[in-house]
């Protein structure tokens, strides 16, 4: 898959699970990525970000989210 492909969908997992109610618990990297822990009531996942352009937007996102 391109990166740009992968950015694209890594981005829209990003927005899938902020539009469905799952807030930023936490965020830790690694050399294999980023790693953002969603949780939502008593639900956790963990979505691993590998590309630049969405940890750009995942960035923006964080930002928005404690602005509110």
């Amino acid at each position: 898959m391109s990166d740009h492909l992968l950015s694209m969908d890594e981005m829209k997992q990003v927005d899938d699970y902020l539009d469905r109610g799952f807030k930023i618990h936490n965020v830790y990297e690694n050399l294999s990525g980023m790693f953002v822990e969603f949780e939502r009531q008593e639900e956790e996942v963990c979505l691993q970000i590998q590309t630049a352009e969405a940890r750009k937007y995942f960035a923006a996102k964080l930002q928005e989210q404690t602005q509110l």
